[in-house]
């Protein structure tokens, strides 16, 4: 049986822990409101711009040219970049453990091809450079101030490997933030471009000062780099209510464990007293 003191210290050390998970979900949501208030301003962008690709791709949707673009060329999927955005600490539940697990079960399920893996996050980098992966590039400390122009580079980049044919099709895996109590892990292809059906589009009414195949050109670029930031945006809002929510149950556990531990202390402590005044009581009785 442990003594009083030893209990003493364990009640001490949850107090101190607790007070640590305490002060951790209050930064998680602090940083929260801020993630979350740039991921609802870009959502309307991003929407806007898939409709305005779908009017272009409407109106070149008999213009040769415009089919020639590299960035829609479609290939057999041998080469294969996933794009892996995990978190760069940990304390966050299962936020990186089932991004990790999603992208092994998407190459599990295209054994037939090669990957090239571009990680964004300590986390995921970690874990596949202890197995041997190859790995195209990696990025850390990028979700903590999510910059436009570090994540356009990365899209630049993987736009420059598609266009020399060093890989068939770009694929982004992230936690997309639903709310505060749910992320869902999503997997988008982003290369090649798949333009909408031109016959469900709206009808056009537009006058163009440029040929539409050339500002097809332009826009395709641009749509893959917000494809990339607005990932970005998700997962950054997603790992802080991932980590709120678990630094939540852990205060809370804390608090269960405290008590059962100081109700544990009082049930040794009068284990002890009863003790003691039986002894005291004995030796009364042997003294008469």
């Amino acid at each position: 049986m442990p003594s009083l003191i030893d209990i003493r210290r364990r009640i001490r050390s949850v107090k101190n822990t607790q007070q640590i998970t305490k002060a951790m979900k209050m930064v998680s949501a602090a940083k929260l409101r801020r993630a979350q208030d740039r991921v609802i301003s870009a959502r309307p962008y991003s929407g806007v711009l898939r409709n305005v690709l779908a009017d272009f791709a409407a109106a070149v949707a008999n213009d040769e040219e415009a089919g020639e673009n590299p960035l829609l060329a479609r290939r057999p999927e041998q080469s294969v970049l996933l794009v892996l955005i995990t978190g760069d600490k940990g304390l966050a539940g299962a936020f990186n453990t089932n991004l990790i697990k999603g992208a092994q079960r998407f190459q599990a399920e295209r054994s037939g091809a090669s990957f090239k893996l571009e990680l964004i996050g300590r986390k995921g980098r970690d874990f596949f450079r202890k197995r041997g992966a190859q790995i195209a590039g990696e990025h850390i400390n990028l979700a903590a101030k999510v910059v436009y122009g570090d994540i356009a580079a990365i899209a630049q980049k993987a736009m420059e490997m598609y266009r020399a044919a060093e890989i068939d099709a770009v694929y982004v895996l992230y936690n997309e933030f639903k709310s505060v109590m749910s992320q869902k892990l999503t997997m988008t292809r982003v290369l090649p471009v798949e333009l909408p059906d031109p016959g469900d589009a709206a009808p056009l009414d537009y006058t163009f000062e440029q040929p539409p195949a050339e500002m097809l050109g332009e826009l395709l670029p641009r749509y893959v780099e917000m494809e990339f930031y607005h990932a970005m945006l998700e997962s950054a809002a997603a790992e802080h209510a991932a980590r709120m929510t678990a630094m939540e149950a852990a205060t809370s556990n804390a608090a269960e464990m405290i008590d059962k531990l100081t109700l544990y202390m009082n049930r040794v402590r009068q284990a002890s007293i009863t003790k003691e005044i039986i002894e005291v009581v004995s030796g009364a009785a042997a003294a008469e």
